[in-house]
């Protein structure tokens, strides 16, 4: 049975070089992957309330649940995804699709708080098999189609983000917070198996020690500085996108909308647009280049953030709908430049993919943490003008980097 599937994506391989692209059902494949992956991170966040009564824990206690899961992402894409680079990338998928199921299923039998937190850090954890996905992609497409595919596969993880709260609060309050981790369980052992079946083994492009690799990352970031200027840039972009959305609830129940989390989730599907916006990113980026793309999305979330200025002047209807088109215009910019930015990491250094994929993630991370932590300063102080000209200034410093002149880097992308 392995020698015939071993031949059958032999031939499935040799027909993507006559063709120069990948099978469409392959793409969707790791598309979906990355997606339900990813989607784990956010499925408890709508079920907070209903968590906390039912395992009889306060608001703080409960809390930690989103913070653990988004630490263990955090931490997995820094000590975790550079094994791609070491070991068989199709063997770490799986092996962390098993993982991810078990802790999914661990949260949702959780008789307290306690292995409902320990639950939460392993899917955390677990759940960075979505950045092991992405450099597989990236690696299976040829270089002139790079852009395109790396794009479809990032709209299925953005789907994944904009959909899990959706569905994982419509669950929950029909079925049960627990039926949902039973359900998420389920899914990804679906995709495993298909991952199993569909996917390729991929061969190490290095034999270097786990610490050795690790320190391999701090090289890769002092010898390349396109991976420096594509880190520091969508960072910078993203201590915008955090500031924006960690405060619009705050923002909104206030004077003088008096508006609900209801209504600021509603703002939440203008991550549609940025997913939506993924794969028209990867196509200009193949035909154009991706440094013009980054350009581009920089100045459209500057612009989209700038406008939020003229708020004040607005009635409270026209207040709305220019956030919500602000919110439109900033998403698919930062979207459209994350694409450019990998499409230009993933073309540095072909085999150390993985720890440049982790470089770049790890940078956006630590990005959305900065702007959440200065937007919660800037709002009492400030009000909404504040993070409105945190997030225009980011965006200027990240427009900046992208335009700035690059003699330095004339050899590096």
């Amino acid at each position: 049975m392995s020698l015939i599937r071993s031949s059958h994506m032999k031939e499935a391989r040799n027909a993507n070089q006559k063709i120069g692209t990948l099978p469409a059902s392959l793409v969707l494949l790791l598309a979906t992957g990355a997606g339900l992956s990813v989607a784990s991170i956010y499925y408890s966040q709508p079920m907070l309330g209903v968590l906390a009564a039912d395992i009889r824990a306060t608001t703080r206690e409960v809390g930690f649940v989103p913070t653990l899961t988004q630490l263990g992402y955090a931490l997995g894409i820094l000590l975790l995804a550079p094994l791609g680079d070491r070991f068989d990338r199709r063997r770490i998928i799986l092996v962390k699709a098993a993982a991810l199921c078990l802790a999914l299923l661990l949260a949702g039998v959780a008789p307290g708080i306690g292995t409902l937190l320990m639950a939460s850090l392993a899917t955390g954890l677990a759940a960075t098999m979505a950045q092991d996905i992405v450099p597989a992609a990236a690696t299976l497409a040829p270089e002139s189609h790079r852009g395109k595919v790396v794009g479809m596969v990032m709209t299925g993880l953005l789907l994944g983000i904009l959909l899990s709260r959706v569905v994982s609060g419509f669950v929950a309050e029909h079925f049960g917070w627990r039926v949902m981790f039973v359900v998420a369980a389920g899914s990804i052992a679906f995709i495993g198996a298909a991952i199993w079946r569909g996917l390729p083994r991929f061969r190490p492009t290095t034999q270097l020690t786990y610490g050795a690799l690790l320190g391999s990352v701090a090289t890769l970031w002092k010898r390349h500085v396109g991976l420096r200027r594509a880190t520091l840039a969508q960072g910078l972009l993203a201590i915008g996108f955090s500031s924006f959305w960690s405060t619009l609830a705050v923002m909104l129940h206030g004077e003088p909308f008096h508006l609900g989390s209801a209504a600021a989730g509603a703002f939440g599907l203008a991550g549609a647009a940025g997913a939506l916006a993924a794969p028209l990113a990867g196509r200009l980026a193949d035909s154009r280049g991706p440094e013009l793309v980054t350009r581009l999305g920089a100045g459209l979330v500057v612009v989209s953030f700038a406008a939020m200025a003229l708020m004040p002047l607005l009635s409270p209807h026209g207040q709305l709908w220019l956030l919500a088109a602000s919110a439109v215009g900033f998403d698919l910019g930062v979207q459209a430049t994350l694409i450019a930015h990998q499409t230009i990491v993933y073309g540095i250094e072909p085999a150390a993919r993985s720890r440049l994929n982790a470089v770049l993630f790890t940078g956006m991370f630590i990005g959305m943490a900065i702007g959440s932590a200065l937007a919660a300063l800037l709002l009492p102080q400030w009000g909404w003008m504040g993070v409105t000209a945190l997030a225009t200034v980011s965006g200027m410093g990240a427009l900046a980097l992208r335009v700035w002149p690059r003699q330095q880097a004339h050899h590096q992308p």
